[in-house]
């Protein structure tokens, strides 16, 4: 027979890290949606987070001539795209970060990892 008490069973604590996902898009509803899934995941899994922050977005602004040849009245046309961008904190283990991040973002969005220890 195996005596349990004489062994000391350690258990393996991985280090808690900050994690910062930065998230980039040009529509606001697919990055609100991945916004959401990603805090959801998160807090399901009892992991701290702080976000989404949204950071200002940014305007692409290009403007061009309306005539090909250059001839006639000057009239111009103004084209726009907008660049969203929302930043998330999670305090979890950086194995954990598959598990959370385990679900489909649109292709739309544009996602960045930083990974700080405490």
């Amino acid at each position: 027979m195996v005596d349990t008490k004489d062994k000391k069973v350690e258990e393996v604590h991985e280090e808690t890290q900050r994690i910062r996902m930065t998230l980039k898009g040009r529509e606001v509803k697919s990055l609100e949606t991945a916004c959401a899934q990603l805090i959801a995941n998160a807090k399901n899994q009892g992991f701290e987070t702080k976000g989404p922050v949204r950071i200002p977005t940014k305007h692409l602004r290009v403007t061009v001539r309306k005539s090909p040849c250059g001839e006639g009245t000057n009239t111009w046309d103004r084209f726009e795209m907008r660049i969203h961008k929302r930043v998330v904190d999670i305090h979890c283990p950086a194995s954990q970060v598959k598990e959370i991040t385990s679900f489909k973002i649109d292709a739309g969005v544009d996602v960045n990892l930083i990974v700080w220890r405490n």
